[in-house]
């Protein structure tokens, strides 16, 4: 194989999500609470879930781990996103990009997997109640959960190899407020063919296999639902699909968008304002439409609460 003569790039500048420097303090001060607020939110509620042993069920072993999801996939851009806000020049090392653009992919698709299986653990509660124990063991927990993450990884890991061996030669500018996978390819001065290829596949499996797989899972919860005669037992069935099916509808519509379209076709300005739907505006949502509504968490709240105060 021939090696390129090109120099290879050793940063990339990003573009940011504003052009008004009148403004730096005011965004930064908008997204340190935003991304204070993931933190914290996601922080709680994995806390609260450890320490109440009423939380100890699948349903809330596997918000544990989007919780860990959430943060991972904020912090993978929030901090660098803040440092460029308050600089003028917005740069990152080219292994920094590649680190970034690792754990934002990882994390993306691990979320999506789990998505899928909190969406089989609820069609099992409510369609298959009486095998809900045996199906969702201990033990078959920790198999998807593990397998959840080792997909998301895999998935990622391949996607960033291909990245490596492209040659990055100018211009280095990256249009957007983080390195993203298709904003990279476009930035490369050698054929990205395979990694389109791959990337469009990988993503119809993680976005659009598990979404078919989800819609699947509320298409048996809602027909079973309808059968309901409580009319109580059918309200707070609803209510808990809606609030999962809400999460998952802005979920998938903004990665759909972002990343099942070719390279060509990429939009840079209107997807910057769509990634921000779901590396901040999600993770700071999840745990108050999974969590903060439910009693048990509450409870769990009040006593990380008392056991602050005491000291």
């Amino acid at each position: 194989m021939e090696h390129s003569n090109h120099t290879r790039v050793t940063e990339f500048i990003i573009q940011g999500l504003f052009d008004h420097p009148h403004y730096r303090g005011m965004f930064f001060g908008l997204f340190l609470c935003l991304y204070t607020a993931v933190i914290m939110g996601n922080s709680l509620i994995i806390v609260a879930i450890v320490i109440h042993p009423p939380l100890h069920t699948p349903m809330y072993f596997f918000l544990t781990n989007l919780a860990l999801v959430d943060i991972m996939c904020t912090s993978s851009v929030l901090p660098k996103m803040l440092k460029n806000t308050m600089q003028e020049k917005k740069t990152i090392s080219f292994g920094g990009c590649i680190t970034q653009l690792f754990v934002l992919t990882s994390s993306l698709g691990t979320e999506v997997l789990l998505l899928t299986v909190m969406s089989y653990d609820r069609y099992v509660a409510i369609c298959h109640p009486l095998r809900y124990v045996k199906l969702m063991s201990k033990e078959i927990c920790i198999r998807l959960a593990v397998s959840v993450w080792a997909v998301g990884t895999i998935n990622s890991f391949f996607n960033i190899l291909l990245v490596l061996h492209l040659d990055f030669c100018g211009p280095n500018l990256v249009l957007h407020f983080f390195c993203d996978l298709p904003t990279i390819l476009a930035l490369s001065c050698s054929s990205t063919y395979l990694n389109e290829i791959m990337m469009f596949m990988g993503d119809i499996f993680l976005a659009m296999g598990n979404f078919l797989l989800t819609t699947m899972s509320y298409t048996f919860i809602i027909l079973t639902i309808l059968k309901i005669q409580s009319s109580k037992g059918k309200q707070r069935a609803f209510s808990t699909c809606s609030s999962h099916l809400l999460v998952v509808t802005l979920y998938y519509s903004t990665i759909i968008y972002t990343y099942i379209q070719p390279t060509s076709s990429y939009s840079m300005d209107k997807d910057k304002k769509v990634a921000i739907m779901y590396t901040l505006v999600t993770p700071t949502l999840n745990p108050v439409i999974y969590s903060l509504r439910n009693k048990e968490v509450k409870v769990a709240m009040k006593k990380i609460l008392q056991f602050t105060t005491k000291k």
